[in-house]
């Protein structure tokens, strides 16, 4: 999903009006979710059921 070198990989993605995807940054493992319907949209840390960011492992 992303390309080689980038800091940022696309780990999910569903809907095409209305998309919600979830991004990581590879640097520090912290995964990101992204809302979008029509021409506006945002993103922000993903929270577990703590209120802690997750993160993924490598």
């Amino acid at each position: 999903m992303s390309k080689k070198g980038e800091r940022f990989e696309k780990i999910y993605s569903q809907g095409a009006v209305k998309v919600i995807e979830i991004w990581v940054d590879k640097e520090t493992g912290v995964n990101y979710i992204y809302r979008q319907s029509g021409y506006s949209g945002g993103m922000t840390v993903l929270l577990d059921s703590e209120g802690k960011p997750v993160i993924t492992k490598e």
